[in-house]
């Protein structure tokens, strides 16, 4: 059962899972690193989240809130740091850096997002921490990398997303450059920087040597261009946007129907004879100007020919209809809001709506896309209060007592 901490609230008991036993320093903010770590805390690492006492991380800032008053929380700040243990802890105090040398000799992982130097002018940049832990597995993600003319630029998602193409590619070819509606470009750099922490600490396991990982959000979204850069190095061409279509695959792109839009992927000729019977013109699958895959992909055949064919197909029925119609057999789907998205009953089968109970109130945030048959992610741990665990991270890991604590949280140590 949950035993109180020294709050007074509620600390779940130890989880198992695949990373059972991993411990990671959490030293980041905002999204790019907070999401590494939640994503390795869903998997069973214990996560300990250290911020600094009087600057912590500004997402707890961030809307939407549940609670009121003192009691209110950020929601955005509870989905990514969810199943952490939350310490405080000042890097510009000489003591300080002394304890963050102390836990890193005890964990296995550490990550970081600043910008790339600023660990070492504190004192505990990759280098000095691997001489208190050599098997210390070191993720600092940043906007462009620890190396290259821009090391030193700050980074944002948007950053990434512009200095990695994608903003180039996104939109409509007669429209400036569109963003892409999420921070793909602080996503992307979490998933590589996960990916590279489980193959280093696998590597740590094997020889006991750590190592540093390196990830830019510039790389990480220049890694999502799916063709674009084989068809420049090789054609000379540069991508550019083509709204929902894709660059050579036709029919495959968003067409409008009754109430909505869907996704129809009808493509090859397989799925394209099905589709012309299932929607009633079967004549056309040996229709001599369209009846092969090559053909369709043509875009003056495609415009000319295809396009309207599917759209008359779409235009008098619902999404709900639609996707009837096609069953299991032919990839259309509707183009879901978020609402239709949380609503939707396979969504709620998958589990990826999590309701996390808070006193404030229910939080939903999304569970996770990582489903293990034996040992199973559990996304539904609370996030930390600010240095909520500081009475039992210290003496647990440094042996540190609650008179030594009330010491070097009066002189802002923590």
């Amino acid at each position: 059962m949950d035993t109180p901490d020294s709050d007074g609230a509620t600390v779940a008991p130890p989880r198992r899972g695949p990373l059972h036993g991993l411990l990671v320093l959490d030293i980041t903010r905002v999204v790019a690193g907070p999401y590494c770590s939640m994503i390795l805390a869903d998997l069973g690492a214990r996560v300990i989240k250290i911020e600094h006492p009087e600057d912590p991380d500004y997402v707890r800032d961030f809307p939407p809130f549940v609670g009121e008053g003192d009691e209110r929380f950020s929601a955005f700040f509870a989905q990514y740091n969810r199943h952490k243990e939350g310490i405080t802890l000042n890097l510009k105090h000489e003591a300080g850096r002394a304890l963050l040398k102390q836990l890193v000799a005890r964990a296995d992982v550490l990550v970081e997002n600043f910008r790339p130097g600023t660990m070492a002018r504190f004192g505990v940049g990759y280098e000095a921490l691997r001489a208190e832990n050599p098997k210390l597995v070191y993720a600092a993600i940043s906007g462009f990398g620890q190396t290259g003319p821009n090391a030193l630029k700050p980074g944002f998602d948007n950053s990434g997303q512009a200095t990695g193409g994608l903003w180039s590619m996104n939109g409509y070819a007669d429209r400036p450059p569109v963003r892409v509606g999420t921070i793909v470009g602080d996503v992307s750099a979490t998933l590589f920087a996960t990916i590279g922490v489980l193959a280093a600490v696998r590597e740590a396991e094997r020889t006991g040597q750590g190592q540093m990982i390196d990830v830019s959000q510039q790389d990480s979204v220049l890694a999502l261009t799916e063709n674009a850069v084989v068809k420049y190095t090789v054609d000379g061409e540069i991508a550019g946007p083509l709204g929902n279509e894709h660059p050579f695959v036709r029919p495959y792109g968003q067409f409008p129907c009754r109430d909505g839009h869907v996704f129809f992927g009808g493509y090859n000729d397989k799925l394209w004879a099905l589709s012309c019977r299932k929607f009633g013109t079967p004549e056309l699958i040996a229709d001599p100007e369209i009846d092969t895959m090559a053909k369709r992909f043509d875009l003056g055949v495609y415009e000319r020919r295809v396009k309207p064919v599917v759209e008359a197909w779409f235009r008098d029925y619902s999404k709900q209809e639609l996707e009837a119609i096609a069953g299991d057999d032919i990839p259309l789907c509707a183009v879901k809001n978020i609402k239709e998205v949380v609503e939707d009953p396979h969504i709620a089968s998958r589990d990826m709506i999590v309701d996390v109970a808070y006193p404030q109130g229910n939080v939903g945030m999304f569970g996770t896309p990582i489903k293990l048959s034996a040992t199973p992610a559990q996304p539904r741990g609370h996030a930390p209060r600010l240095g909520q665990h500081n009475a039992e991270v210290y003496a647990d890991l440094l042996g540190i007592d609650a008179a030594t604590l009330q010491e070097l949280k009066a002189t802002g140590v923590v």
